[in-house]
C-alpha cells in the first residue's frame, strides 16, 4: 500500500504540471489581459474628462513628463513599463517556468489589483467556502443515506414513490433559485424575517460568548446551506438505494435469511458494509465538489465572500496570479482527495488492494 500511495503522490506532479500548462496556454489566447485593461483605463481617462483632464487644467494635453499623448495613444515607454509591472515583458515560456518554480515552493505571488499575497487571499476566503462545503456535505450524507436505505427496504411502496418525487423536484430546482425563494420567505423578503440576509457572522461576533458565537454562526449558515443541499440529495439518495437493492438480491443475503437471522441483522450486519462501500468512499470527492463548485451564486446572493466569488472576480478582472494560484490549490487538493477516496475504499473493505492490482 505504501508503494501505491507513493506512486499516486508522484503522479500528482505531472498532472499538476499538465493542468497548469493547459490553462496557461488558454489564458494566453484570451483577450483583455491586465496590460490591455490598464491601457484601456488610461486611454479612457482622457475621453471621460476625469483625472487626466484635471491634471491638464481641462485643456486635454497632458504634460510631456507624464508620457500620455491623448488621442495619439500612450507613449511606448509607458506601455513597456506597464508590461514590466505585470511581468509581461518576458516571453510566455519564461513566465510559465517562473510560475512553476515559484509554485514548487508554494509561492503563489501577489494579486495584480488587491496589493496582497495570493496565499493570504485564499486563507482569508477559506472559512466561508470551508463552512459551506463541510456542513453541506455532512447534512447531505446524514439525510441521504438513511433515506436511501429506507427507500430500498420499502421499494415500490407509497413512501418510496412520494420521496422519489420530492427528491427529484428538489434536484430540478437550481440552487440559486431556491436561495432567492428562501430569502423571500425567511430573510425579510416578503414574509418572515427569521434569518440574516448577508455575511457569515454578525458585526458584534467578537463580543459574543462561545455559545452565542456558535448559534450566530449556524444562524447565518442556515439558508445558504439549505439552498446548497436541496438539489444534492437526489444523487446520493438514489445511489444508496440502488446499492442496497443490488446487494439485497445476492445469494449471501438469501443464505443469511435462511439461517434465521432477523431482517435487521441481515441489513446492517451483512448488506450495509458492502452496499455502503461506494457511498462512504466517495465522501472526500463529494466534499471537494461542494467545496469548489455550485457555491458562486450562493456566495453572491447571501453576500458571502468566499473562494468561489474570489475566483470568479479574478477571472473577470484577469488577475492572473489569483487565477492560477487558486487553480493550483484547488487541483492539488482535488488530487489528494482522490487518493484519499481510494484509501477509504480499503478502509471500508480490506479485501480491496490497489497496490497489488495489475496496471
Amino acid at each position: 500500500m505504501s508503494d501505491y500511495i507513493l506512486r499516486r503522490l508522484l503522479l500528482i506532479i505531472p498532472t499538476l504540471f499538465g493542468i497548469l500548462l493547459l490553462n496557461f496556454v488558454i489564458i494566453q489566447a484570451a483577450p483583455g489581459g491586465p496590460v490591455e485593461q490598464t491601457i484601456a483605463k488610461l486611454e479612457g481617462l482622457d475621453t471621460s474628462g476625469g483625472a487626466a483632464s484635471r491634471a491638464t487644467g481641462g485643456g486635454g494635453d497632458v504634460k510631456s513628463g507624464s508620457g500620455y499623448r491623448g488621442a495619439q495613444g500612450l507613449d511606448p515607454d509607458l506601455v513597456e513599463d506597464i508590461k514590466k509591472m505585470y511581468g509581461f515583458d518576458k516571453p510566455a515560456t519564461q513566465r510559465f517556468w517562473i510560475m512553476v518554480k515559484n509554485y514548487a515552493t508554494f509561492d503563489l505571488g501577489n494579486s495584480f489589483y488587491r496589493d496582497t499575497k495570493v496565499t493570504d487571499l485564499i486563507l482569508e476566503k477559506m472559512p466561508v467556502s470551508l463552512s459551506l462545503g463541510l456542513w453541506s456535505t455532512l447534512i447531505m450524507y446524514l439525510v441521504s443515506i438513511p433515506l436511501g436505505i429506507t427507500k430500498a427496504v420499502r421499494h415500490n411502496s407509497k413512501f418510496d414513490i412520494w420521496t422519489s418525487s420530492i427528491v427529484i423536484i428538489g434536484y430540478a430546482i437550481p440552487a440559486f433559485l431556491f436561495a432567492i425563494l428562501l430569502i423571500i420567505l425567511f430573510a425579510g423578503g416578503s414574509y418572515f424575517d427569521w434569518f440574516p440576509l448577508r455575511g457569515l457572522v454578525s458585526n458584534n461576533f467578537d463580543t459574543l460568548s462561545l455559545f452565542e458565537k456558535i448559534k450566530d454562526y449556524f444562524w447565518h449558515l442556515a439558508l445558504p446551506i439549505t439552498a446548497l443541499v436541496i438539489g444534492n440529495f437526489a444523487t446520493l439518495t438514489f445511489l444508496t438505494k440502488n446499492s442496497f437493492l443490488d446487494e439485497i438480491s445476492k445469494q449471501y443475503v438469501i443464505t443469511a435469511r435462511a439461517k434465521g437471522l432477523s431482517e435487521k441483522q441481515v441489513l446492517y450486519g451483512h448488506v450495509f458494509r458492502n452496499a455502503m462501500l461506494i457511498v462512504i468512499a466517495g465522501f472526500p470527492s463529494a466534499f471537494m465538489g461542494l467545496f469548489f463548485t455550485s457555491s458562486l451564486l450562493i456566495e453572491v446572493i447571501f453576500s458571502l465572500d468566499g473562494l468561489g466569488l474570489l475566483s470568479f472576480e479574478s477571472a473577470i478582472n484577469r488577475d492572473y496570479p489569483v487565477v492560477f494560484g487558486t487553480l493550483f490549490i484547488f487541483t492539488l487538493l482535488g488530487l489528494l482527495m482522490k487518493l484519499l477516496s481510494d484509501l477509504c475504499y480499503c478502509l471500508v473493505d480490506p479485501r480491496i488492494d490497489f497496490a497489488n492490482r495489475e496496471h
